[in-house]
């Protein structure tokens, strides 16, 4: 049976990044010698960081003045490494879900936080609006996409102080005008790579303006200075990353991603509006995310979710429970997942609601 993956993150890679990645585990570059245990000092493997952050600048039109760096840690080392580099007085930041909680939680001690706005009030089922983002601050941090609750800013905002975007789940998925960004980070698993890499678009002006001492390893310029390679970087999951790449770029880049995640988007949205026993679980359709959609039983066939999810597992849907601090269900559409996998998810929810509503 084919197996579908709508996993949240990790996630579903391109055939081809995990075709190339299985190929270079047996032998890396004609070495002779798996990627696994290949230096990270050679020129083979130099090569490969090099190519990653030249076509990382290539597919998003990164201007002059901004770095792309490999890190590790996560999004969530991301979280302090932000305020530890950028908050000298206070920070500015947009609650919209779990993800935004925990980088607040980090900045707070570092200085002073404002929250310019939160959608917490209703479980984070939409984006606020119609707040204001404090000119005194140092930054004002977002999270774009917010795979949990199934909510997504799909427009590059214009800010009064630096803005900084945690992307981990949206990248790559429409254009970005990174001119309006002072950094954007994220964790690589979700729409790029395996787990362990983080990847940072940092503009390097917005350094230098805090007195703190800030340790070696968490310090940007260290890895600006170094391009990413000041200690030993995940070099499988760079390789990987750089596979996805060249993948995005031979498949049109990211503006033809763009037109195929929204059509898949569509292609499930609709089903669940128009199906007699499943609800959206964001109301507003401009909130809705394109990358991990999110939803639930109505009312009256509450009951029927665990039969549901036991359902469709027998139908090769993978990954499609939804996180335990919201429950239902949640398909994560990445740019690997094939539209046909939309569709053999639609085609399980039809056969299930005609055999219950």
């Amino acid at each position: 049976m084919k197996k579908h993956n709508f996993s949240a993150g990790p996630s579903i890679l391109p055939e081809f990044t995990i075709d190339e990645t299985a190929r270079a585990v047996r032998d890396f570059a004609d070495t002779g010698l798996s990627i696994m245990e290949i230096s990270h000092r050679s020129k083979e493997f130099v090569a490969v960081m090099e190519e990653a952050q030249q076509l990382f600048k290539e597919l998003l039109d990164i201007p002059d003045g901004y770095h792309v760096l490999f890190l590790g840690g996560g999004a969530s080392t991301q979280f302090a490494m932000v305020p530890f580099n950028l908050l000298n007085k206070k920070a500015a930041y947009l609650n919209t879900g779990a993800w935004s909680k925990k980088a607040i939680k980090e900045a707070q001690g570092f200085g002073e936080v404002e929250i310019s706005a939160s959608s917490e009030d209703k479980n984070f089922n939409y984006i606020p609006r119609n707040y204001t983002i404090p000119a005194d601050a140092d930054y004002f941090h977002i999270t774009t996409n917010n795979t949990i609750y199934g909510t997504e800013i799909k427009e590059d905002m214009d800010s009064p102080v630096p803005l900084v975007a945690d992307m981990s789940s949206d990248i790559f998925s429409r254009p970005v005008d990174i001119s309006k960004y002072a950094i954007i980070y994220g964790g690589a698993q979700k729409n790029l790579a395996p787990a362990g890499v983080t990847f940072v678009i940092i503009r390097e002006d917005i350094l230098g303006k805090v007195d703190r001492y800030i340790p070696t390893m968490l310090n940007y310029k260290t890895h600006i200075e170094k391009e990413s390679m000041f200690n030993t970087p995940p070099v499988l999951p760079v390789f990987s990353a750089l596979q996805t790449l060249i993948w995005l770029k031979d498949n049109g880049g990211i503006g033809e991603m763009q037109k195929k995640d929204e059509y898949k988007a569509g292609l499930l949205y609709d089903e669940i509006d128009r199906n007699p026993i499943f609800r959206s679980t964001i109301p507003e359709v401009g909130d809705r995310s394109l990358m991990n959609i999110c939803f639930v039983m109505k009312d009256s066939f509450q009951e029927l979710e665990k039969p549901f999810l036991d359902f469709a597992t027998s139908r090769g849907m993978i990954g499609i429970k939804g996180h335990r601090s919201v429950g239902g269900f949640r398909a994560s559409t990445y740019n690997a997942l094939p539209v046909e996998s939309v569709k053999a998810l639609i085609e399980t929810m039809q056969e299930f609601a005609q055999q219950h509503a």
